[in-house]
């Protein structure tokens, strides 16, 4: 088939895991035999070339502001695609289905995989979050189906909408590396620290990690790894709460190799997030066999099953201290809950099963099936 990735900054990989969701899906789907083209924010992605793992880049401008960002490069490179004449065209992010029409005028069957409940995110004034609600409406009817990777999101399409979308989980895939050098440019020791990944804004709530690491008795180190456009001034108090400790290390972002050795050796991963769908990182951090601990999201629990520990995301850092304080003390603990998080990944979230379930619904689609299925 003649496949069309778009919605997100573009690939190689190096923001969040919608981007890491089209370069893992999209390279397979090319090796299958499919013909992939990934849309690309110009601004966003430097990557020189064309092709990029099998995948064939189309690098688009758009207008580099919080609010119209997406949904501009969205509507010009939907426009873009109207004569390529795409077999199919995978959209992410609910944001966007008010443009997933456009393909269709030429035939093209087009898909949503609308992610998480993006409206209860802080970020977003009230008529952002009244848009995305009715973006979220507009899913159910303008592309010819649409998916959600989190059971919790798709039993809330069924009770809001009516509308029951199909489920595909998110991947995983990862490369374990020993210590090198990036944990001894911080001045870390393999299983000698706990771990955060994510974006830092508020609803991610690094600030829960970082409040309960600082009143641990304990000589490891807590590494917060990423960044955030527009969130430069909660990043600023984040800093400022860790000011004083130094066990407490600020990485920025970190991709590759360098991310891999990190989810590698770390001791404790923590998702703090309170909203969204299935974290990817979570699932990478089970996949590197790290002991997982998650807020309390329904989402969350979701993804850990029964191979991981919780605490209450309500109550913050004094719910997760204590969960802490008991783990750093229990490492034949640790060491067990690590395993079970490694066997859920490899069992539950892996990418050849998840690209084998997209093709599957693109045939579905092609035959149009599954918008029967999805109403």
């Amino acid at each position: 088939m003649k496949i069309a990735l778009l919605g997100t900054r573009g690939v190689p990989a190096s923001y969040s895991g919608f981007e890491t969701c089209v370069e893992q899906l999209g390279k397979r789907l090319a090796q299958r035999g499919h013909e992939v083209t990934v849309y690309c924010r110009s601004h966003h992605i430097t990557y020189p070339d064309d092709h990029y793992l099998g995948m064939r880049l189309v690098k688009l401008p758009t207008i580099a502001n919080k609010y119209l960002d997406t949904i501009v490069h969205s509507f010009l490179s939907s426009v873009h695609a109207l004569p390529q004449r795409y077999d199919i065209a995978l959209y992410f992010i609910a944001g966007n289905s008010p443009v997933t029409w456009i393909p269709r005028l030429v035939g093209t069957k087009t898909l949503l995989n609308v992610d998480g409940l993006d409206w209860k995110r802080e970020k977003w004034p009230t008529f952002a979050r009244q848009y995305i609600q009715f973006a979220e409406f507009l899913a159910t009817k303008l592309p010819n189906a649409y998916l959600t990777d989190s059971r919790v999101v798709q039993a809330y399409y069924q009770d809001r909408f009516h509308s029951t979308p199909p489920y595909i989980p998110y991947g995983s895939e990862v490369t374990r590396r020993p210590p090198g050098e990036l944990l001894a440019r911080y001045g870390l020791e393999a299983g000698r620290y706990i771990l955060f990944v994510g974006r830092l804004v508020p609803e991610n709530c690094a600030h829960h990690i970082v409040d309960a690491f600082r009143q641990l008795d304990t000589d490891m180190k807590c590494v917060i790894v990423g960044s955030a456009a527009y969130a430069e001034a909660y990043i600023a108090a984040l800093h400022a709460r860790a000011a004083g400790d130094p066990r407490i290390v600020f990485t920025g972002y970190v991709f590759g190799e360098g991310y891999q050795e990190l989810g590698t050796n770390a001791h404790i991963f923590v998702e703090s997030s309170g909203v969204g769908g299935t974290h990817p990182a979570l699932i990478e951090a089970m996949a590197f066999g790290n002991c997982v601990v998650v807020h309390n999201t329904p989402e969350n629990l979701e993804t850990i099953g029964d191979a991981g520990f919780a605490y209450d995301g309500k109550i913050g850092a004094d719910s997760l201290r204590p969960l802490l304080r008991r783990l750093v003390s229990e490492p034949g603990v640790v060491a067990e809950y690590a395993r079970r998080a490694a066997e859920r990944a490899q069992t539950t979230y892996a990418w050849d099963a998840v690209t084998d379930a997209y093709e599957q619904l693109f045939a579905e689609i092609q035959q149009g099936l599954a918008k029967a299925r999805a109403c």
